[in-house]
């Protein structure tokens, strides 16, 4: 069993820069969270988008999930965490921009790639259903591709169909077609450390150049 030590070393450390050397960045938070940026990611422990960012606490609100998929806006009563999390942050935080970020190797989307219909698992498949779509349309357009090729796509199109599901909450499509609000794509290629980012004029993920 994994020793919780380091966890708890971990939080000694943070204690004494934030409340211990300079107590004036939670002080200036005590009354509420300032992040303007929703950031939505995937749970993969290889990619917490606050060191990926080298963001201090209060700059990101974050919500985390499985393959950092955005379900469209469905009002059926169950219980939607990631929904409840996009509308906190629109209509209390006010938000100025949401990021989904996806990520290479991610096991969520293979897990949807590799779904042969048979539901083996209580949650999981459910889930990564959401981005159905994203794998018909590389099923449909790389059909020659190698298959890293395709899994690399499938992960990258599901961010976009995230972009799309955003778009059916009220809230935000209020707030972008007000121009208040600005929606991107990003990717963390986990084997070279680059970050794309999706160009919506080229249609394309493009390298975040140095």
């Amino acid at each position: 069993m994994a020793s919780t030590e380091k966890l708890l070393d971990g939080f000694k450390r943070f204690q004494k820069v934030y409340f211990g050397d300079d107590k004036r960045l939670y002080a200036s938070m005590k009354d509420g969270q300032p992040a303007k940026t929703l950031m939505i990611a995937c749970c993969d422990s290889r990619v917490d988008p606050a060191i990926l960012t080298d963001c201090d606490p209060g700059d990101l609100f974050i919500v985390r999930n499985v393959a950092n998929l955005v379900p469209p806006c469905e009002d059926d009563g169950y219980h939607h965490g990631t929904s409840a999390a996009l509308e906190f942050a629109v209509n209390n935080l006010q938000v100025e921009n949401i990021i989904i970020m996806g990520h290479a190797s991610c096991g969520g989307i293979k897990a949807l790639w590799e779904d042969d219909g048979q539901q083996n698992s209580k949650f999981i498949h459910s889930w990564v259903s959401i981005a159905d779509s994203a794998k018909q349309w590389v099923k449909d357009k790389l059909t020659s591709s190698e298959p890293e090729v395709q899994l690399k796509a499938c992960e990258q199109r599901a961010i976009l169909e995230s972009l799309a599901n955003l778009m059916t909450f009220s809230c935000v499509r209020t707030g972008v077609e007000a121009g208040k609000l600005s929606l991107h794509g990003w990717y963390f290629d986990i084997t070279e450390g680059q970050l794309l980012c999706f160009n919506s004029r080229t249609g394309a993920f493009e390298v975040l150049e140095n």
